[in-house]
């Protein structure tokens, strides 16, 4: 599915990668895209490929109809998405233009319900708190547990889970049996930074070792960057996004297997259980006329894909 590209002898590449992303995590500050439910809106990612586009989506009456008045009313879903977490989701080649599969879903829920979206680059840490007052929806990869359900709705549309990359060759002979005191990247606010290599760093101390130096950065791509650069030993994500890195950036390679893979879930503030209620039934009904599949398949992420989307699953621990 994703390919590693190899960098032998290709010291130019390997900057040119550095720079590229460099410049994505400087342009992450981008106020939103506004696509129409009947408008014509495809962008373009970084790899090229075509992104989904809503026209294909066709309406729900009856869906729409249950749309709650003061959403009707403002007629645009809010979505908060942090922009730096490709392939799910980041900022198109112009540097401004959300794009990716969870950008791709929210449209694809508006187009359904007969809304307009609007996805807004925020900071991962700052989506959860500001549902209903300043989004209708968080969709970034939010992996569903128990610190987030016990915080908000969390409605399930993919499964992914952890998985590690080193430099090429692994020139620092990183291991996960031989993990403390190493540096680790990884993005703030994860699952991958807490609880998974914050338990990993209390066995460490525990055992009277040095902890895991642990790197936490709020931009994935700046985790990236430092990777290739040869500042930090390793970095964790979810797997989907290690994939898309490896293919995407000289360099690198999958260190390992992946794990813990655990369903991932749209977040709707707690008290509004109407508007999650509906957001179910909607990614079910997109589910169902294979435009989630189609969405997926464009990205090159069919695997993650799920059967059912359901309203605050228990997760698995």
């Amino acid at each position: 599915m994703m390919f590693n590209r190899s960098i032998l002898g290709s010291t130019k590449v390997k900057a040119a990668a550095v720079l590229a992303i460099g410049a994505l995590a400087l342009t992450a500050c981008t106020n939103a895209s506004d696509t129409t439910a009947g408008g014509s809106n495809p962008s373009s990612g970084a790899s090229g490929a075509a992104s989904f586009d809503p026209t294909t989506v066709a309406k729900d009456d009856s869906l729409a109809a249950k749309v709650p008045a003061a959403l009707k009313a403002k007629g645009t879903i809010t979505v908060g998405s942090d922009t730096t977490y490709a392939p799910a989701e980041f900022l198109g080649a112009d540097g401004q233009t959300p794009v990716g599969y969870d950008v791709d879903l929210a449209k694809a829920i508006g187009a359904k319900l007969g809304l307009k979206v609007q996805v807004q680059t925020s900071e991962f840490t700052g989506i959860l708190p500001a549902l209903g007052p300043k989004y209708d929806l968080g969709i970034s990869s939010f992996t569903i547990n128990k610190d987030r359900l016990a915080a908000v709705n969390l409605v399930s549309y993919f499964n992914a889970g952890t998985s590690w990359a080193v430099q090429q060759g692994n020139p620092k002979n990183f291991s996960l049996d031989d993990i403390c005191g190493r540096s680790i990247g990884v993005q703030t606010g994860t699952t991958q930074e807490d609880p998974d290599l914050k338990d990993r760093s209390k066995k460490c101390t525990d055992a009277g070792k040095k902890p895991i130096d642990v790197v936490s950065l709020k931009s994935q791509t700046d985790i990236t960057t430092r990777l290739v650069n040869g500042s930090i030993d390793a970095m964790a994500a979810d797997s989907p996004v290690i994939s898309y890195a490896l293919k995407q950036t000289s360099g690198l390679q999958k260190f390992g297997d992946t794990y813990d893979s655990a369903p991932e879930g749209v977040a709707v503030a707690k008290s509004d259980t109407a508007l999650a209620g509906l957001i179910q039934d909607t990614l079910n009904a997109l589910i169902k006329d294979g435009s989630y599949k189609k969405i997926l398949d464009s990205w090159g992420n069919a695997d993650g894909a799920i059967t059912k989307s359901e309203l605050n699953p228990t997760p698995a621990s």
